[in-house]
């Protein structure tokens, strides 16, 4: 309220066009208070008021995006533990599509990955509890427990017309983000598998890179990003700057001048032109996004798969003084090209999609992969 009064006399100040705007503001506020009160007076059953406050904020910030939510004191200690690399849980990255909660992708080697969650499946039920509805952080905590613990999932999938039931067994998540091996009927390929893009994630792909160049017989690249749901955006700039010489690799634009930047390659290409192949999906998000956009505007690889998440913003999370927080966000990410990744992804210069059920990554049924593999033999 203190808030709106400043707001008030600011605009007072200013002309009748913002005066008007706060009486506006003034009448929603009202309208809330009324609200509340028929809701403690006349619902069927009594109501946590600040159960009900909580998510009322939370409702204004999922109003924004999917990607912007409220989190109590409670969950938001609970969140901190995201940002010590290993925690207990099933191995998904998740978000919000109209009001339900969407797999953004599986984490390779986990029991979410092992179960067969797919990217692009829905959850509907973490156990008995309806998930519609719950923000976006409540349905993490539903699917947290201890280690060891099983949970069942009930999921809708795409095609699919029953709902699938699934029940996974609680680990210890720790992703390892690069792997790597010499492939193709020559051995002359370099298959790198960049799973997320963690703080180290550079520095161990860089590694693999420095050790695969010595290799006199390699003559290419295929990098997979097949359900790497994205992670940090210096790791995208450090690992896109990798293969380019020169030109820009992302921009950011938010409402502030510091989240307005532009990011750009420095001279050298490690791997001196050879080609390259990007492999990408739905499960392909955020950073991963930044990776394969950058490169395919600069025509340096060819991208190949299905089109990806469309995750092209960034959030910051913001204490709050009740001792909660808010993941808020701040700006968006453009490609050199100008393009927003947002809700749009990026769309590979060859569409091959992930065929048959035995579909599993790096095996002999990865379709996509063996597609990779005979346009290099060709």
């Amino acid at each position: 309220m203190k808030k709106s009064l400043i707001l008030f006399l600011v605009c007072f100040g200013l002309n009748s066009i913002c005066l008007h705007a706060a009486n506006k503001l003034y009448e929603k506020i009202d309208l809330f208070g009324e609200v509340l009160e028929k809701i403690e007076k006349d619902y069927v059953d009594d109501v946590n008021q600040s159960e009900l406050m909580d998510s009322a904020i939370n409702g204004v910030l999922q109003s924004l995006d999917p990607y912007s939510a409220y989190m109590s004191p409670e969950l938001f200690k609970e969140m901190q533990t995201d940002t010590r690399g290993e925690f207990g849980g099933l191995g998904i990255e998740i978000g919000m599509e109209a009001g339900v909660v969407k797999v953004i992708a599986p984490i390779d080697d986990t029991p979410a990955a092992k179960a067969g969650i797919k990217a692009g499946d829905y959850i509907i039920k973490v156990g008995n509890d309806q998930v519609q509805g719950k923000s976006l952080m409540e349905a993490v905590k539903l699917m947290r427990g201890p280690v060891g613990t099983s949970i069942d999932l009930t999921i809708r999938r795409k095609n699919v017309k029953k709902s699938l039931e699934f029940k996974i067994t609680r680990e210890i998540i720790e992703v390892k983000s690069v792997s790597s091996e010499i492939i193709g009927t020559k051995k002359d390929l370099g298959y790198i598998r960049l799973k997320s893009f963690n703080e180290n994630s550079d520095k161990q792909f860089l590694n693999v890179v420095k050790k695969y160049e010595k290799n006199s017989k390699l003559n290419g690249y295929i990098l997979d990003l097949r359900n790497n749901p994205g992670g940090l955006l210096t790791q995208a700039i450090n690992i896109t700057d990798f293969f380019l010489d020169d030109g820009e690799i992302v921009s950011t634009k938010g409402r502030k001048i510091s989240e307005t930047r532009k990011f750009f390659a420095r001279k050298g290409d490690e791997i001196k032109g050879k080609p390259i192949i990007v492999l990408i999906n739905n499960g392909s998000a955020s950073a991963a996004e930044i990776f394969a956009g950058a490169l395919k505007d600069h025509k340096r690889a060819i991208i190949l798969g299905e089109n990806s998440f469309g995750k092209g913003s960034v959030q910051s999370i913001i204490p709050l003084r009740n001792g909660g927080g808010m993941r808020l966000t701040i700006s968006k990410y453009y490609l050199p090209s100008g393009n927003s990744i947002s809700e749009v992804g990026v769309t590979p210069d060859i569409i091959v999609e992930e065929t048959g059920k035995d579909f599993k990554i790096k095996s002999k049924n990865d379709n996509q992969l063996n597609y990779a593999l005979k346009l290099f033999n060709s």
